[in-house]
């Protein structure tokens, strides 16, 4: 359920550890205004990735395109990965200090048709809800996020993080997925009960 009025987390929220703020995302929202509708998903996944102690993070050796992790807080990391899909990121700590958080997956909880349409799904029951937006490539899809979002401001709309309900969080930790390099890292983060978790 949605709170009565959707409130942009402050940029101090994300000037902070970058584990820390990959840790407190965990429910909070997901908001797109865009010009077909209002798309909104709960954060159920995320992953930290850090500068240049962490060779699995693009900040490791820090590129034109990547500059942007050791930028303000609260800025949009948008990149295109495997030829075929973006992910986000939100840049966190404080600037100069490189490090972004992935969003990995999100619980559908408002304009949950429009997002299925963009991912070319027939929502028949609970097991299609799953498949809209548990992964970064479906997240991105689900919510029309694309490169024109690199370096937007996600304290405010149309494309922004909001504080979510009240609610108990049981986080869990483990591995991030799909690298090699420090690949022993805790560093990714998910509520244990939630079934739009990326598998």
């Amino acid at each position: 359920m949605l709170p009565r009025r959707l409130t942009p987390l402050t940029r101090a929220f994300f000037a902070r550890s970058v584990l820390t703020v990959a840790r407190d995302l965990l429910g909070h929202l997901l908001v797109h205004e865009s010009p077909a509708g209002r798309t909104v998903g709960r954060i159920v996944e995320v992953e930290a990735y850090r500068g240049a102690d962490d060779p699995a993070s693009h900040a490791y050796r820090l590129t034109p395109r990547s500059r942007i992790m050791a930028g303000p807080p609260g800025f949009a990391y948008v990149y295109f990965t495997y030829g075929n899909h973006y992910c986000v990121n939100v840049v966190a700590d404080r600037e100069g200090k490189a490090a972004a958080v992935l969003l990995r997956a999100l619980e559908p909880v408002e304009g949950v048709t429009l997002m299925a349409r963009r991912r070319g799904i027939a929502l028949r029951g609970p097991a299609d809800l799953r498949l809209i937006a548990s992964g970064p490539g479906r997240l991105t899809q689900a919510m029309a996020i694309t490169r024109q979002h690199y370096g937007g401001d996600l304290t405010r709309p149309p494309l922004y993080i909001a504080a979510g309900g009240p609610e108990r969080r049981r986080i869990a930790t483990s591995a991030r997925i799909g690298i090699r390099r420090a690949a022993d890292r805790l560093w990714r983060f998910y509520l244990r009960d939630s079934p739009y978790v990326s598998r």
